[in-house]
């Protein structure tokens, strides 16, 4: 569906979406109630406690890193949706995921600790803590809701993919591709090739880790090194402005301090399968930089030369009436050439 363009998918995507939230934000609405103790998660002490005193805690960070990914693709939509309607929804789509997480632990400090902990449910097996919040008559339209807007957030990675490819195709960083432009809206491309070399990838990707658990490593790397590098990138930019080194500076070790941490972290899960988005990583890279050395060898052997030295031969021949300047087309009469 993305061939139509953005704007006209986000006519279908929108309210879907709107609902997926409403509805995050209705079902952590109603577990409030089951502990509202689980409102002192918002004093950060808990989590340095955590952090310094729990045994093995600084690994944990690799397991809960996915609850801050998200915020990496609102940059690639900038292009397509715009800056202000990324502001103003952003607003809705974050107090409902904070609504549904401090559910979620009401839930679980309700259900699965003190009296109320039982031989079950000390199993974490059977512990879903999302679906756990649904009443038992909402679990099929739950999922399908879930899965419908699964489906379309992939469309911010979509979208984001055939941006970076393009911009790399006009910085002669990437073989080219034909890009079509599906609407008059600036921004909005669709990349055919790009389409196909996707669908081929999560194919591979699905029957490989077969189970949407086992991917966490490769995605919470994934988006860590998206971090990192727009970390980078938004450093040199405030390099190119001009910015006090003070404040670069401290824009570098602030994040850095979190990222890096973060990093180290999952690189306990490298073996589990964060090594694939490095290979992939790997070998994006390569083709860019085959593409990059092939176009400087090329350059190496092609000689410019100033067009004005052939202005009058150009001239001559433009009025050499002897020499055909139209083709003549097929199946047509001579008369019309």
């Amino acid at each position: 569906m993305q061939q139509f363009g953005t704007a006209s998918i986000g006519k279908l995507f929108g309210p879907v979406m709107t609902i997926w939230f409403g509805m995050l934000a209705v079902m952590g609405f109603v577990h409030l109630s089951d502990d509202f103790g689980i409102f002192r998660a918002l004093n950060p002490y808990y989590a340095i406690h955590f952090l310094l005193n729990y045994t093995g805690g600084f690994w944990l960070l690799g397991a809960v890193f996915l609850c801050t990914t998200g915020a990496e693709a609102l940059y690639s939509d900038l292009g397509h949706c715009g800056r202000g309607n990324i502001r103003v929804s952003w607003v809705f789509v974050k107090t409902c995921l904070l609504i549904n997480y401090f559910g979620q632990g009401a839930s679980l400090l309700k259900h699965h600790t003190g009296k109320l902990m039982d031989a079950t449910t000390r199993n974490v097996e059977s512990i879903n803590a999302f679906y756990d919040l649904l009443p038992q008559w909402f679990i099929v339209p739950g999922v399908i809701i879930a899965t419908s807007a699964a489906i379309i957030a992939s469309q911010a990675m979509v979208s984001g993919s055939f941006t970076l490819i393009n911009e790399a195709i006009r910085l002669n960083l990437w073989p080219k591709f034909r890009v079509n432009y599906p609407s008059e809206a600036k921004g909005q491309i669709f990349i055919p090739a790009i389409n196909t070399i996707l669908f081929a990838g999560c194919v591979l990707v699905v029957l490989y880790f077969r189970e949407s658990a086992r991917m966490e490593a490769a995605y919470g790397m994934a988006i860590i090194t998206t971090m990192l590098t727009t970390t980078i990138l938004f450093a040199n930019y405030l390099v190119l402005h001009r910015v006090k080194s003070f404040w670069i500076y401290f824009f570098m070790i602030f994040y850095f301090t979190g990222e890096l941490g973060f990093l180290i972290a999952l690189m306990d899960k490298f073996t589990h399968g964060g090594y694939i988005t490095l290979l992939i990583g790997l070998l994006m890279f390569c083709v860019m930089y085959v593409w990059y050395r092939a176009r400087k060898i090329k350059n190496r052997y092609v000689e410019f030369v100033r067009v004005e030295e052939y202005i009058p031969k150009m001239e001559e021949l433009s009025n050499d009436s002897t020499v055909p300047k139209y083709a003549n087309p097929p199946g047509l009469p001579h008369q019309c050439k």
